[in-house]
């Protein structure tokens, strides 16, 4: 009688990184092959024509595919997609390194925040457009009028725990959804923190900030957030 093997299922990731994409071919192995060892990069295909989620599942990502266009709308496909306990968020365009969560996850681990973020630092000529600064600065400030949180930046690299994001119930599906984020964990008294981290000129052209008109229609999207989500506590302060 031959003995029945079984396989064992494969390893839950140790972490899982979001990686919202569209047309992002060109930079995805830079990308990819900067997530750590043991983490599963989740890279949400947001209608892409360039071949971007072939690239992807070449180099060993998961691939999940969101057909309603938008920021938000990927990244909470690439949420709702993950297990691991501690979720990760990072651009796909080669601007900033995902090796740079490191610690980031350590510190949530560690009980030291509910919520890590990324200052970008830019790093040559080109990195972050002037409007685009522009933008992020006048954000910047309306949410610390509004929570009290005296953020620099509202970047996209970040780091937290997957069920408490998931019940933050992050409703915007657009450019506003990293700013929900941050409004409604200050109102849920979450413990947010600030470091700074390089931020690297971009791969191909922006999809958002590379333009007055994407700036513009982000940072509507960001104020309609702020004008919309509920009051409630404020968080514990940042630090950084």
């Amino acid at each position: 009688m031959k003995a029945v093997t079984t396989s064992s299922p494969p390893p839950a990731p140790a972490v899982d990184v979001v990686l919202p994409c569209l047309d992002e071919a060109e930079a995805l192995p830079w990308v990819l092959a900067r997530v750590p060892a043991g983490w599963r990069a989740i890279v949400v295909d947001n209608g892409s024509t360039d071949g971007s989620a072939e690239v992807a599942r070449a180099l060993g990502a998961a691939v999940v595919r969101e057909e309603r266009r938008g920021f938000g709308a990927a990244c909470h496909a690439g949420l709702l997609a993950a297990t691991a306990d501690v979720v990760c968020f990072c651009d796909c365009d080669a601007s900033l390194d995902p090796g740079l969560l490191v610690p980031f996850v350590a510190e949530v681990r560690a009980g030291g925040a509910d919520l890590v973020l990324g200052r970008r630092r830019p790093q040559g000529r080109g990195s972050w457009p002037a409007h685009a600064r522009a933008g992020n600065l006048a954000l910047s400030l309306l949410l610390r009028r509004r929570t009290g949180l005296a953020l620099r930046d509202l970047g996209p690299l970040r780091a937290a725990r997957r069920a408490p994001l998931l019940a933050l119930g992050i409703t915007d599906r657009r450019s506003g959804y990293p700013l929900e984020m941050v409004v409604r964990a200050a109102g849920a008294g979450w413990r947010v923190t600030e470091h700074d981290v390089p931020y690297l000129p971009r791969s191909g052209a922006s999809k958002v900030t590379g333009t007055w008109r994407g700036t513009w229609q982000a940072v509507r999207d960001m104020s309609r957030v702020l004008r919309d989500t509920p009051r409630e506590r404020t968080a514990t302060g940042v630090t950084r």
